[in-house]
Order: structure tokens, then C-alpha cells, then sequence
């Protein structure tokens, strides 16, 4: 036994610690490795409203702080500190890109996409962009990496938006930005 006492996964006490680390700029979550404390009840819907013990989290500054800790292993979703890590879900993507910029033209041209909590990321070869099909209904999902395998959900507006600026490339109807493109469908599945 290491004779430390255990933790209990707790909002307020994440919370707490979360602003005491991340004092001075964006938390060091990537440098962060504490020890797994339990799942939190806590819940991300598609839509980017964040839930705890399934009620809406209405305050913009806390989910923001939570979000600042927000880290993605082996396909699971942690908030973290320098001393806890707690598990919670999340439906889709824990972001939501609710809009976007546009700097230049053609394959020059940089999209800069903001979150719903704030956060800021250019689609590039290390941030870039995909579309989800659901094999279903056929319908477009899609994303924008953030940070540090992070994703946001691409809102509908920003998408309709994008569409605009597409292009035809090598068989594939995609958008270019800081240099890449970002192939988004299959040329031929688009109505002439």
C-alpha cells in the first residue's frame, strides 16, 4: 500500500484544482499522468452542453474550466489534474466548432475554426479536418481536431459555409487549408 488516502471523483474539488493549475495559461494536461480516481457522472451531449449528475452545466466559466483539463487516452475521456484523473462521457466529439474564418484563397488558404468553449484551431496537417458518413442515413458528420486527439463536431451553419468554398481535386470534393487538403467526399457522390 502507498498509504495515500484515496480520492473520491468530485466536481468542485476538480474544479478547485483545475484553476490553481492552469493559472498563467492553458493546463499541461499532455504532462499530467495521476493516477485513475473513478468515473465522474459526468457527460458531454453532442450538441456540446455539458451535463453533471444529469443536469445541464449552465455556467459558461466552469464548463470552460473542465474543458481546459479535458483529455483524450486509448479512446476514453478524462478530466485531469496534477494529482487525479477522472473518467466521463462524451456522446460524439467533445467540442463543437460554432464558427469559423477564412484567410486567403485556393490552396493557400488557412480555415480558422472556434469552439463553443472558446478554443481556437487552424485546420492543417496537424489539426485536420474529416467527414463521419453514417452508414445508415448517409448524412455528413463532420470535424475539426483541436488539440491532442480532441475533435470538435462542425456545426451546421460552418459546414453549409464550408461547402462553398470546396473544390474538385483527383476525384474528391474537399477544402484546402495551410497547404493540405482535406478530401471530404468522393467527387462522384455529389449531385451536378
Amino acid at each position: 500500500m502507498s498509504g495515500q488516502k484515496p480520492v473520491t471523483p468530485n466536481a468542485d474539488a476538480l474544479a478547485t484544482a483545475a484553476k490553481a493549475a492552469s493559472k498563467g495559461g492553458p493546463a499541461p494536461v499532455h504532462l499530467w499522468n495521476p493516477p485513475f480516481c473513478g468515473d465522474l457522472d459526468m457527460e458531454i451531449k453532442r450538441d456540446g452542453t455539458w451535463f453533471y449528475l444529469g443536469t445541464p452545466i449552465g455556467r459558461f466559466e466552469l464548463v470552460r474550466l473542465f474543458s481546459s483539463i479535458l483529455k483524450m487516452e486509448d479512446g476514453k475521456y478524462f478530466l485531469v489534474t496534477p494529482v487525479e484523473k477522472v473518467g466521463i462521457r462524451v456522446e460524439d466529439a467533445p467540442f463543437v466548432a460554432v464558427d469559423f474564418e477564412v484567410a486567403g484563397e485556393g490552396d493557400a488558404q488557412s480555415l480558422t475554426f472556434e469552439t463553443h468553449v472558446g478554443d481556437v484551431t487552424t485546420a492543417s496537417p496537424e489539426t485536420p479536418i474529416r467527414v463521419h458518413l453514417d452508414p445508415e442515413t448517409g448524412e455528413p458528420s463532420p470535424y475539426v481536431m483541436v488539440r491532442a486527439g480532441l475533435e470538435a463536431l462542425i456545426d451546421r451553419k460552418s459546414f453549409y459555409r464550408l461547402v462553398e468554398l470546396g473544390v474538385h481535386r483527383e476525384g474528391w470534393f474537399g477544402l484546402w487549408s495551410e497547404g493540405q487538403f482535406f478530401p471530404l467526399l468522393p467527387s462522384e457522390q455529389l449531385e451536378v
